[in-house]
């Protein structure tokens, strides 16, 4: 039986898209989905210069690590010490760590930006990463006669220090400054070998870095894949201060079965005590 060429037509009409119409589609959704994400919820940076190693690998005309920045977490909780951030230059650091290779021609260049969005390119030189070391209403200095920087008069501990082999061994001092409130002092992992909030602007308060600059917290290495790892936070003053107490800690540990078997002497001897009192007791008429 002949088919009715009206169905016939509607049939060919509903039959699907080729591939190569429906590509420039799934093309385009795909990079509006990498777009919102990128906006609003993570990002990945390319680390630009040494300043953060060995946390981070970095080095002009190097592949750097390529890291994800999370973005949505300061929209819940604020900056801490020991955390390592992407932000945005503030206008008083008048030094930038690296020079972006962009071209002279405009449509290149608007090429290695969008590349940098998504971290295939160096980034913009104007974004910056960096370790909290203190925060708003925090005392900083450098350094003790052990050479370590001090917050509040305490001295931090610090594992995630670099000493480059042809560096000295020693930080570079600079004067106590009490950050202002909404504002933070960051320094880099590659202690002598970082301008940041020592040296930018000319140190003191043109150092500092305020909140609303930073642009995410680094979660992750994710590229190349030999460094694949978390960047994790290390609070230098909680440890600090945990390290100060584990003397005393230690001590009422160690204490504790002196103490114990010293009650149960003195209770053994005051039952042979009253026992023998008991005795002399029953022995009189």
């Amino acid at each position: 039986m002949d088919r009715d060429p009206l169905v016939a037509r509607g049939h060919r009409r509903k039959k699907q898209r080729s591939f190569w119409k429906e590509l420039p589609i799934l093309v385009g959704v795909a990079l509006l989905l990498a777009l919102l994400i990128q906006t609003f919820i993570a990002r990945v940076f390319v680390i630009p210069s040494e300043s953060m190693e060995q946390t981070l690998h970095g080095c002009a005309g190097c592949y750097g690590d390529r890291v994800l920045v999370d973005k949505l977490v300061y929209n819940f909780t604020e900056p801490e010490p020991g955390e390592v951030v992407v932000f945005e230059r503030p206008s008083s650091w008048n030094q930038s760590e690296f020079q972006a290779n962009r071209s002279s021609n405009a449509f290149v260049s608007w090429l290695q930006d969008i590349g940098a969005a998504f971290g295939l390119a160096a980034p913009d030189e104007d974004d910056v990463v960096k370790r909290i070391v203190a925060v708003g209403g925090q005392r900083v200095e450098c350094c003790d006669e052990q050479n370590r920087v001090l917050v509040d008069g305490e001295p931090l501990d610090e594992p995630y220090v670099f000493w480059t082999p042809i560096a000295a061994r020693t930080q570079e001092s600079f004067p106590p400054i009490t950050v202002p409130d909404g504002q933070l002092f960051v320094l880099g992992d590659n202690r002598n070998n970082s301008c940041d909030s020592r040296c930018q602007g000319g140190g003191g308060a043109n150092g500092m870095v305020p909140v609303d600059n930073v642009i995410g917290k680094v979660r992750f290495i994710v590229l190349p894949p030999s460094r694949w790892r978390g960047v994790g936070d290390h609070d230098p003053q909680v440890n600090a201060v945990a390290l100060q107490a584990a003397p005393l800690g230690v001590g009422l540990v160690a204490a504790w079965p002196t103490l114990w078997v010293g009650r149960r002497v003195r209770t053994a001897l005051k039952s042979m005590r009253s026992g023998e009192t008991a005795r002399s007791s029953g022995d009189e008429p």
